[in-house]
């Protein structure tokens, strides 16, 4: 069984409140000294948390301490006669404890169970409530008094969740659930070289790289060059050899396209090279070739191919992003494509069933049941979501026997525009010839005063 993990300077967590909401935050980096604002909930020091593994809880103390709270166990509740029928619904009469006394009592530093215990025995109707009642009753009152709080590890399903519940569409709806089930029809595994078109702020990309689990390769496309595209990856706390530069590349959707020329490429094709320069000026000369060298031999490799996977979840044409990519994956490679709305994907379904190239495409819709489990109250949740999201799936296949891989492919099309640029070149050179000899004659017309005979028609005879 493997060890939990410790929480160190620079780490991002989860802390998980009494009223059911979630904060993320961030340790600071090198000693981790900080302050954390829960709000009205108080403030606590960020280097207590320190050399602590996740999963336990705290409760804040005065000069913003922290005292570790043991687990609670969850009893199993006795089976009993008393109902909810006789209960007075007047708050006034039922909970004769003001909100000055309330604050009173907070005042003077009792402890939340010491305000709870008071409330109960001032309550004249909790004794005719029921078990059930009783626990909620007393659950209610620990998020509305208590400042304690847990910290919950931000794995990818709870960070999925925590960006769900705060802003769906920053993620474009994507469920913890549905997450799953595509990164399951993709074929995501470790060793894998996966293809990805990432909206989702990182999403995607993170859940990729935590199944990869630092063996592998993924190269994301987007609008965005740079870690500024995926703001979700570092909330996951990845080691360096996981999201290490030979493990994640981002490139452009513009440098994608084969017939795309960096500006990159060009400046540095252009520069002079023998003009004296400062040294300042020598560093940036050498960081924009080191930047067009990466990005050239990023797009030989993605223009190579031979990837296994195709994973998408774009806010563009489902269709015309697996159509611009899907010429990059090997043989019997798996593409999987996740859109919040069924319509893009059953056009795309519709448009790659006639292509030989595309085995099987369908659209399947997930739809996950959260379920409380407790003794004697295990029951569907009362409030749940709509519907999941949709995932296109499909077998990318070559309806070409001889054609057995992508590289083979790719080989006959650079072979072929080699050839058409060949061809283009000579047709330009036999096409500046004629115009050279025109010009040539139209000179030696001029000089010559001599009138031309006048040229004789030929008459074709009728038969």
């Amino acid at each position: 069984m493997s060890q939990p993990r410790i929480i160190r300077p620079g780490d991002n967590v989860l802390l998980s409140l009494p009223n059911n909401d979630v904060k993320l935050i961030k340790i600071p980096d090198g000693n981790g000294k900080g302050d954390v604002k829960l709000g009205k909930y108080g403030i606590f020091r960020s280097e207590h948390l320190l050399g602590h593994p996740f999963g336990l809880s705290y409760e804040l103390e005065d000069k913003k301490a922290l005292k570790v709270v043991p687990p609670k166990t969850i009893g199993e509740i006795e089976e009993t006669d008393a109902t909810n029928e006789l209960i007075n619904d007047d708050g006034k009469f039922a909970q004769p404890l003001t909100t000055e006394e309330i604050e009173a009592l907070k005042a003077s530093g009792a402890h939340v169970t010491e305000i709870i215990k008071r409330q109960i025995e001032a309550h004249t109707n909790y004794e005719l409530k029921n078990e059930y009642s009783k626990e909620k009753y007393k659950k209610r009152k620990e998020a509305k008094f208590s400042k304690g709080f847990t910290v919950v590890e931000p794995t990818l399903f709870n960070i999925c969740e925590y960006h769900f519940s705060r802003d769906p569409s920053k993620i474009r709806d994507l469920r913890p659930h549905t997450l799953g089930q595509l990164l399951n029809s993709a074929n995501i595994r470790p060793g894998a070289r996966v293809l990805v078109a990432d909206d989702v702020s990182g999403l995607l990309v993170a859940a990729v790289l935590e199944r990869l689990g630092g063996q592998g390769r993924c190269i994301a496309v987007t609008d965005v060059d740079g870690p500024s595209a995926f703001p979700i990856v570092p909330h996951m706390n990845f080691e360096s050899g996981i999201r290490s530069s030979t493990i994640l590349s981002t490139i452009n959707w513009a440098a994608a396209d084969e017939e795309y020329t960096p500006l990159a490429a060009t400046r540095t094709a252009e520069e002079p090279p023998e003009e004296p320069q400062t040294n300042k000026e020598k560093a940036k000369q050498r960081k924009r070739r080191a930047t067009a060298n990466f990005l050239s031999n990023l797009r030989e490799e993605l223009f190579t191919g031979e990837f296994d996977s195709l994973i998408v979840a774009s806010q563009f044409e489902p269709f015309s992003v697996v159509e611009k990519l899907s010429q990059y994956i090997a043989g019997s490679g798996q593409i999987a494509v996740y859109s919040p709305y069924i319509q893009p994907l059953i056009e795309a379904q519709s448009r790659m069933r006639p292509m030989p190239k595309y085995l099987a495409p369908s659209v399947s819709e997930t739809w996950h049941r959260e379920y409380q489990v407790l003794p004697g109250r295990t029951h569907p949740h009362m409030n749940m979501p709509g519907a999941g999201g949709y995932i296109l799936t499909t077998i990318k296949v070559y309806d070409d026997p001889e054609a057995s891989s992508v590289l083979v492919h790719r080989k006959e099309l650079r072979a072929k525009r080699r050839r058409l640029a060949e061809e283009k070149a000579t047709a330009a050179q036999v096409s500046e010839a004629p115009a050279d000899n025109v010009e040539e004659e139209m000179v030696g017309a001029s000089e010559d005063t001599t009138p031309a005979p006048a040229s004789v028609p030929e008459v074709t005879p009728e038969l």
